[in-house]
C-alpha cells in the first residue's frame, strides 16, 4: 500500500479518516467503552492497513484502497480527549470533516443494533464531546454501536466500563464485523447509500 505524508498535497484527493474510540491500557480491553478500538483492529487486518504510526497523541495506520486514501486512528488520549488525537491528524493532512467517520459506544441502542448518522449532538458522550470541541462542528459521520444501559440505580461508568456479558459476546462479533463492513463500503459508496442499507 502506498501512502505518504505528500498525500494532503496530491490532486486535492481528500483523505478518509476512520476513528474508533476507546480507552489505551490493558485494563479496559474488552470493554463496552472500547469497542470502538475493537472495530479499527478488525478494520485493520480486513483492509492490511497496520497500525504502525504512533503520532498526535494517536496509534494510526495508513493505506491505499481501490485509490481512496485511508487513515484508521485509535486516540491513545482516554476518552475524554480523544478529540485532540482527532483534530492533531485532521490538521496534519488536510482532512475536513466531511471526511471523517467515528465509531463508539451507544448506551440509547440495544446489544445488537449498529446505527449510522451523518451528523448530531454529542448525546452525553465524552469522547464526541471532545471531538465536536475541537474540530468546531458536530457534522461528522458516525457509526454508534449499542451496548444497551445498565439496570436502574447502577453507575453508568462502571457500567460502560465493565466487560461484555458472556451470552453477549456473539452478537458483539457479529455488530464489530457489521461495523466493519459498513466503513468498507463507506471507501467506494456515499453514505447516505451506506446508511440505508446499515439503518434497516
Amino acid at each position: 500500500m502506498i501512502f505518504d505524508n505528500q498525500v494532503r498535497e496530491i490532486g486535492g484527493k481528500q483523505v478518509k479518516l476512520i476513528v474508533g474510540l476507546g480507552n489505551p491500557g490493558k485494563e479496559y480491553e474488552e470493554t463496552r467503552h472500547n469497542i470502538g478500538f475493537k472495530v479499527i483492529d478488525e478494520l485493520s487486518k480486513e483492509l492490511q492497513i497496520p497500525l504502525n504510526e504512533s503520532k498526535f497523541k494517536g496509534l494510526y495506520g495508513k493505506g491505499n484502497i481501490n485509490g481512496e486514501r485511508v487513515l484508521l486512528l485509535k486516540p491513545m488520549t482516554y476518552m475524554n480527549l480523544s478529540g485532540e488525537a482527532v483534530s492533531a491528524l485532521m490538521n496534519f493532512y488536510k482532512i475536513s470533516a466531511e471526511e471523517l467517520l467515528v465509531i463508539y459506544d451507544e448506551l440509547d441502542l440495544p446489544v445488537g443494533k449498529i446505527r449510522l448518522r451523518y451528523k448530531g449532538s454529542a448525546g452525553g458522550h465524552n469522547g464526541i464531546k471532545s471531538i465536536i470541541q475541537h474540530i468546531g462542528t458536530q457534522e461528522f459521520k458516525r457509526i454508534r454501536i449499542g451496548i444497551d444501559r445498565p439496570e436502574r440505580g447502577k453507575s453508568i461508568s462502571d457500567y460502560v466500563l465493565g466487560k461484555f456479558n458472556k451470552e453477549d459476546i456473539p452478537i458483539i462479533e457479529e455488530m464489530v464485523q457489521k461495523s466493519v463492513k459498513a466503513c468498507e463500503e463507506w471507501i467506494d459508496k456515499p453514505f447516505l447509500e451506506v446508511m440505508n442499507i446499515y439503518n434497516q
